[in-house]
């Protein structure tokens, strides 16, 4: 049996990479015989690949290894600079030394505010040393100021009605505190009385006009003095008014002393 083989054309499969004998003809049958493109072999990459991991963590373990070192060397190079710069003084210092020093510091400061204290009240202003039994030559002084939240009334007339006696109770009390407050003539200042009100609505209405006399005691020695001088009628008006420029009272109030009415005679 004669067997006839021809072969005709040989291909390559592009997309494949497979190489085809076609047209060949064995026994009269046609037959299509392809050789594939090897394929690659897992095992050829896996020693590559386990290369490149043993190399990585060769590193790794490499930086693992020196960090700790490298921190380690750098914690004993400050430690040293500490010693050398700054020299190991505290653990040398006991726990009674601190307290001794503390001790010490409290008992200056005691001394310190008690030496004040004594000091204090030791010294004497010469200014305020003197003897009030001394002080038996009276001087008077009268005027008149005004009530503008004050509304006149008949009751006010009679200085011994209730209303009366209320506001000159409380008015002597007012002006007996502005001249007992005055560093100059405090010392001899006795007594702020009322004796009289009047309607002041030929003034300013409604108001009260309130007359008023203060009396003050001097040393027979210096009377004279005094009179002319510290006591003087423009003396003891310049400081009343200027305490009624200086008062913290509300303009409402009903004990209000309008500053620009004062009078004196």
């Amino acid at each position: 049996m004669d067997e006839d083989v021809e072969m005709i054309q040989i291909s390559t499969d592009r997309s494949s990479g497979a190489t085809y004998f076609s047209n060949e003809r064995v026994n009269g049958e046609d037959v299509r015989i392809s050789f594939g493109e090897a394929p690659e072999v897992d095992g050829l990459l896996r020693p590559t690949s386990g290369v490149r991991e043993r190399a990585a963590l060769e590193r790794g373990s490499s930086e693992q290894t020196s960090r700790p070192q490298e921190e380690h060397l750098m914690c004993r190079i400050q430690r040293e600079l500490k010693q050398a710069v700054f020299p190991n003084i505290f653990p040398k210092v006991q726990l009674w030394m601190i307290i001794g020093l503390l001790l010490f510091i409290i008992v200056i400061i005691a001394v310190i505010l008690i030496s004040l204290a004594v000091c204090a009240a030791l010294h004497e202003d010469e200014d305020e040393k003197f003897d009030p039994s001394l002080f038996k030559v009276p001087l008077y002084h009268n005027g008149t100021f005004r009530l503008p939240n004050q509304d006149f009334t008949k009751d006010l007339i009679n200085m011994s009605s209730t209303q009366s006696q209320v506001l000159a109770a409380s008015l002597q009390e007012k002006i007996a505190g502005f001249y007992t407050s005055s560093p100059a003539l405090g010392r001899y200042f006795s007594e702020a009385s009322i004796s009289a009100f009047r309607d002041g609505e030929n003034d300013q209405s409604p108001s009260v006009i309130a007359h008023y006399r203060l009396k003050f005691l001097m040393p027979e020695e210096e009377e004279d003095q005094l009179r002319n001088f510290t006591l003087s009628r423009e003396m003891v008006f310049n400081v009343f008014r200027q305490l009624l420029y200086d008062q913290e009272a509300d303009a409402a109030e009903e004990l209000y002393i309008a500053h620009d009415s004062l009078r004196t005679f």
